[in-house]
């Protein structure tokens, strides 16, 4: 007699292609328009810059997000998940121009290939609305924002001091001066002055900082942010500079604090090296030569490495004092590499006593030390010979005039408050904030970008390009060389370059820095809601439909930089009228990052697992599955060496069990054991998601599959059902291809999302009957699962049974579970 016939083997490469192909042909992505607005749902991945094909941690990026998407359809949303491209920036170029191939040209090519495998993998885009950053109808409207930005005075120019980076060979906002190197390529940056275009972000400062109270993002990107616009309330107080040569008058500044409470403990005034009125101190004198020295020197340093707390501070003391504002005392005036010129006035007074920085300043240059603030109720008192640190804590104030004995703690502001009403009634200081936050640097010094729509004029100077004429394009047939003299490369197009005034019809010139790629990826989140739309960025409407993005997914890496400028665009389009809403993205979260061999992946390391390899091996599930599975989304996860082959002993194996087990199916109810392992399973992988635990809820899935397995026989319709739909979200093509090998039309990823029975979820318990020396002692109610280890613990700590031992230890200990257990006491 024959045997059972075997199924047939899991091959993902004979049907997956397929269902790539149908998905595509059916629109079966893409969103309703207009969507029901209790149902919307938008999830969005922060903009991909198209590198060529994917490794795996973009794969875990768009494998969170696609399984969100893909629920939340199932739980009968609308949703809008679209996909487009970052294309504009310094690594396409860079490429280009060592492979002597165009930006535009390397940068197509890639997003062919990335979208291709976007495709293969089975990520639900609704690809009609994708949008490429340097398509001249993306970046038309980029310059259209920025003139009305110009407009609203929100852009301008100055020549200011910039980080210039000299390997990518242009100029880095200070978001993108990461442990005092450039965040892209490493290289430690310059410091040059050029005038440059910025867009006026410290406007927002409150508003950025006040509307995260309705944010559901990580503490750590919100603690980063809130640290970078470094909101500060203070005082602000006035020190007149009396330089010690007669002919140099004196000059009053005025000087932020976050502790006027120790004005009486400054013992000297610090102007930063850049400062104007440092230069004009020491001009003609002998302090000329050292001074130009050490300002040589600091602009060499990044800010970040200035206000590093890891290295040695360097100054010079200047020829002038400075009157202390509180007890008209004369301190000397010094300048200090630590102070910056753009922060409040540049200048600062220095109480070394109670700040690190300023502590550490006057033991290397031996500056006297006095204490203000002494700790409640210590004996001795701060001695300023012997202190190793500043104490910049609570405590009583001392040689402070009239506030001498006043308690004061700096968390709170208590006792600070009354300093600065005294200031005030005085005429001495004011209340006052301060930010850390400086306008957003935007020009850039590079050809792969869009240009930056501003004519000069001899007669007018800056004049706009009027809207009729955008998008003012790059010319294809540009040297875009980078230079070395911190000029754009498209300077030297000269028939580009050469044009005439909007207003006046005379000879002009272009502005030939290009725009910062996070212009880009400012707003393209709105473009998504209304792409096609010739006349406008977007259309209210559409956008208000479907904004804010409900969910958000990218690394904690754009922390400062990209999901800050986005906050900052989407305040000024509400201010235009363009938005009703004031933040772009109400939950955000951060996957980890992917190394392997403990470095981050790279082709040039050699350590990449490929997302095309993958999927070429195991097929596009198993690579899914695996990413979501090798640990908790928002943790790290370092790949072994040998990491292909890890996707297919984990994943495809586990893959290729759920076809084998549920190539089986029979119409015999759902019942018993199984039926409530099927719906805890429901319920707990539905509590997963909302928390990105898939990780936890596949093996959720892990535990059902065995208890299909230890049934024996064919799997229940209902439960072989129930099982392929929490899984359709992780896995779309195994469970699309099963789904209708078991007689269904539909698609399942189109089927409501499976709901559980209460009922159903309470454990199965017995009685548990408690012996010592083999008499009935207790008893009590215990679930059917108990382990004896759990018995052991619950017999011990009954009261009836605690009173019997009376301390003595069981010499043995018999379990039966889960009804009986017997304590041996000799």
């Amino acid at each position: 007699m024959a045997g059972p016939t075997e199924p047939e083997r899991y091959d993902p490469q004979s049907f997956e292609e397929q269902w790539v192909a149908a998905w595509e042909r059916d629109q079966a992505h893409a969103a309703p328009e207009p969507p029901d607005p209790a149902r919307k749902r938008y999830v969005l991945e922060m903009f991909p810059y198209p590198s060529g094909d994917m490794h795996m941690g973009h794969v875990e990026n768009y494998s969170i997000a696609d399984a969100i998407a893909r629920q939340w359809r199932m739980k009968g949303h609308d949703v809008l998940h679209p996909m487009g491209y970052d294309a504009f920036g310094l690594p396409a170029e860079n490429a280009a121009i060592s492979r002597g191939v165009h930006p535009r040209e390397w940068t197509f090519a890639n997003i062919e290939r990335m979208r291709r495998s976007q495709m293969r993998l089975g990520f639900s885009y609704d690809w009609d609305r994708q949008v490429i950053s340097a398509d001249p109808g993306y970046y038309r409207w980029n310059q259209w924002i920025f003139l009305k930005l110009l407009e609203r005075g929100l852009a301008y120019r100055k020549t200011a001091p910039v980080n210039w980076c000299p390997v990518d060979k242009t100029v880095l906002a200070n978001e993108q001066i990461s442990g005092g190197v450039c965040w892209r390529c490493g290289t430690v940056p310059e410091v040059r002055d050029l005038a440059q275009w910025f867009l006026k972000i410290t406007d927002y400062a409150d508003r950025l900082i006040d509307d995260m109270e309705i944010l559901e993002w990580p503490d750590q990107v919100l603690v980063q942010q809130r640290n970078w616009i470094g909101r500060s309330k203070g005082a602000e107080v006035t020190f007149e500079v009396v330089p010690t040569r007669a002919e140099v008058a004196p000059v009053s500044y005025p000087v932020f604090t976050t502790r006027p409470d120790t004005l009486w403990g400054a013992t000297f005034f610090i102007l930063a090296p850049e400062h104007p009125f440092a230069a004009e101190l020491v001009a003609g004198t002998e302090y000329e030569g050292p001074f130009t020295k050490l300002l040589d020197e600091v602009r060499r340093q990044t800010e970040v490495e200035r206000v590093s707390s890891e290295r040695v501070r360097h100054g010079m003391a200047l020829p002038a004092v400075a009157i202390n504002p509180v007890n008209g005392e004369e301190i000397p005036v010094w300048t200090a590499d630590y102070v910056l010129s753009h922060y409040g006035t540049g200048a600062i007074m220095a109480v070394p006593a109670h700040d690190q920085r300023d502590f550490e300043f006057a033991r290397t240059y031996d500056i006297p030390i006095r204490v203000v603030v002494e700790p409640e109720n210590a004996e001795p008192g701060l001695d300023p010979e012997t202190m190793t640190e500043p104490y910049p804590g609570p405590g009583v104030l001392v040689h402070s005039g009239p506030f001498t004995g006043t308690v004061v703690f700096p968390d709170t502001g208590e006792g600070i408050d009354e300093v600065i009403a005294w200031l005030e009634k005085e005429g001495r200081g004011h209340a006052a904030v301060n930010y850390r936050l400086r306008d957003w640097l935007v020009s850039r010094q590079r050809y792969w970008g869009t240009p930056i729509p501003i004519v000069y004029c001899p007669e007018h100077g800056e004049v706009p390009v009027p809207e009729e004429a955008l998008p003012v394009l790059l010319p294809e047939e540009a040297d875009y060389t980078p230079t070395d003299d911190a000029v754009s490369p498209l300077a030297n197009a000269t028939d580009w370059v050469n044009t005439v005034c909007p207003r006046c019809g005379k000879p002009a010139r272009r502005e030939t820095d290009t725009m910062d790629t996070f212009f880009d990826s400012s707003w393209y989140f709105l473009r998504f809601c209304d792409p096609h739309n010739e006349k406008a960025p977007f259309d209210p409407e559409p956008v208000a439909a479907w904004c804010p993005v409900d969910q958000y997914v990218g690394g904690i890496e754009h922390a400062v930089m990209h999901l800050i400028y986005a906050r900052f665009f989407t305040k000024a389009f509400q201010d235009m009228g363009m938005l009703d809403f004031p933040e772009p993205f109400l939950r955000l979260f951060n996957q980890g990052s992917i190394s392997m061999g403990g470095k981050a992946m790279s082709k040039s390391l050699g350590n990449v697992v490929e997302a095309t390899a993958a999927v070429e091996r195991f097929g596009a599930d198993a690579t899914r599955l695996f990413i979501l599975f090798c640990s908790p989304p928002g943790a790290a996860y370092d790949f072994p060496l040998d990491g292909l082959e890890e996707i297919g002993r984990v994943a495809f194996s586990w893959l290729s069990r759920v076809w084998r087990v549920l190539s089986d199916v029979g119409p015999a109810p759902l019942d018993g054991d199984l039926q409530r392992s099927v719906h805890k399973a429901v319920k707990a992988v539905t509590d997963d998601f909302e928390t990105f635990s898939f990780n936890t809820a596949i093996a959720r899935l892990m535990e059902v599959l065995n208890a299909f397995s230890r049934a024996g026989g064919p799997v229940p319709r209902e439960g072989a059902e129930t099982f392929l739909k929490l899984l359709a979200p992780i896995a779309p093509f195994i469970t699309e291809e099963l789904w209708h090998r078991m007689g269904w039309d539909s698609s399942i990823h189109r089927q409501p999302w499976p709901t559980y029975d209460e009922a159903l979820l309470a454990e199965e318990r017995t009685t548990m009957v408690i012996q010592v020396n083999g008499k009935v002692r207790d008893t009590v109610e215990v679930p059917v699962t108990i382990t004896p280890e759990e018995m052991q613990a619950i017999a011990l700590d009954r009261e009836k049974v605690v009173a019997l031992l009376d301390g003595k230890v069981p010499t043995k200990i018999i379990t039966v579970p889960p009804r009986l257990i017997n304590l041996v006491v000799v």
